[in-house]
């Protein structure tokens, strides 16, 4: 076999496994996108081409698997507000928050918001990023949230990017439901939910459990819509309060349960048990200087995959950086370079559902590759501010 491209002399962390799989003086291989092998240099096939990293390292291409990336408007005023004593029930209670991005979304067309998606997608991609999960959840009306999902489905064919869209209809209560949470869960499930799956516009429904958005009650009602549909889940869960919404997450087999900061260790449990990923999102953690952390000694304990991502979104973190996050993850939470890196490609990829195409570098996946100028792996969670990506490799390209 020839194969189309030979990445060589290079160090490799396959993320193979359960750790990083380095592969000293390695290579990588493609034919048709795909990798068809990975593995020491000396035993690699040959290539119509071959690319000399010269020492660098190969990582599998980033994944960013909680991300709210289309939405018009910001909320920098938001912002100046808390650093001025305000929280962020607060805000919300006072018509800021969520329903401000409702606002502005809504004026927007198709095409406004993809513009303003962009340059943050770009953002990501300039560091690696080959797969990003967008949310919709700022439309809140069928129309509005029918048009977010266009325009993240759309984005794919204006980038060479994996995107992955969730519905996220029961994000927040929109102004006209005047306060009738029950009557709005039922418009979502009934209403806009058999467009969303018949149009094919979504591969996965979100929800907001909080005291703030959505009871557990209310959720689980959207959960069992969700799988008439044929459609998997996933869950804002225990960010600002315990609700339990991780158990209620891995009762229906949720691909993850998301933020966790109150989570108990019965919803860890049930995690494992369901095969749910925990997704951190220290963006949030850190814009809203939270102080209680997640139970990652727990979440170790019961061996929960953990994955990493920017959450990013206008109101509570504003972030576009997958480098960043592990820093963040690192110094908040405490988590090792090995989780960190882990964090952002195989287990983010778990956490969307696509481990079996994409995550790590393991022949017949997707050949999606990061080639960084760093020395050493710990590089990429102690930087900040700093872009080490030498070349990005999506689809073999």
């Amino acid at each position: 076999m020839t194969a189309d491209t030979l990445w060589q002399n290079a160090r490799l962390a396959t993320l193979s496994g359960p750790g990083l799989g380095v592969v000293e003086n390695g290579a990588v291989a493609a034919k048709d996108g795909k990798i068809v092998y990975v593995g020491p240099a000396a035993d690699a096939p040959d290539a119509a081409r071959r690319v000399d990293c010269e020492g660098r390292w190969i990582t599998p291409g980033l994944i960013d698997c909680h991300t709210h990336l289309v939405y018009a408007g910001d909320r920098a005023r938001e912002f100046e507000m808390r650093l001025n004593g305000a929280t962020y029930e607060e805000i919300a209670k006072a018509g800021g928050g969520i329903v401000s991005t409702v606002k502005a979304t809504r004026a927007a067309s198709q095409d406004e918001l993809m513009a303003e998606a962009l340059p943050r997608l770009d953002a990501l991609i300039a560091e690696g990023a080959c797969a990003v999960e967008i949310k919709s959840g700022y439309g809140l009306s069928l129309n509005d949230e029918l048009k977010m999902l266009r325009a993240a489905r759309a984005l794919a064919d204006k980038r060479e990017v994996r995107v992955l869209t969730t519905f996220l209809g029961a994000h927040a209560l929109p102004p006209e439901a005047d306060g009738n949470k029950d009557k709005y869960i039922a418009f979502v499930c009934k209403e806009m939910m058999p467009v969303v799956a018949r149009e094919k516009l979504a591969d996965a429904v979100d929800a907001f459990c909080e005291g703030i958005a959505f009871s557990a009650d209310q959720i689980r009602r959207v959960f069992e819509a969700a799988r008439k549909h044929g459609l998997r889940v996933k869950l804002h869960a225990d960010q600002l309060s315990n609700l339990h919404g991780a158990e209620l997450a891995a009762a229906f087999g949720a691909l993850s349960a998301d933020h966790l900061e109150y989570t108990d260790e019965a919803g860890i449990a049930a995690m494992a048990k369901a095969g749910t990923v925990a997704v951190l999102l220290p963006g949030a953690f850190y814009f809203l200087r939270e102080t209680k952390q997640p139970p990652l000694d727990l979440i170790r304990k019961h061996r929960v995959p953990i994955a990493l991502a920017t959450d990013n979104n206008p109101g509570t973190s504003p972030l576009t950086s997958l480098l960043l996050t592990m820093n963040m993850a690192a110094t908040c939470f405490r988590m090792t370079v090995e989780e960190c890196i882990g964090a952002v490609t195989r287990e983010g990829a778990r956490a969307l559902g696509i481990l079996n195409q994409t995550g790590t570098l393991d022949a017949g996946k997707d050949c999606d590759l990061a080639i960084w100028d760093i020395e050493n792996l710990a590089e990429l969670v102690y930087r900040m501010g700093y872009n080490p990506l030498h070349a990005r490799v999506w689809n073999g390209q």
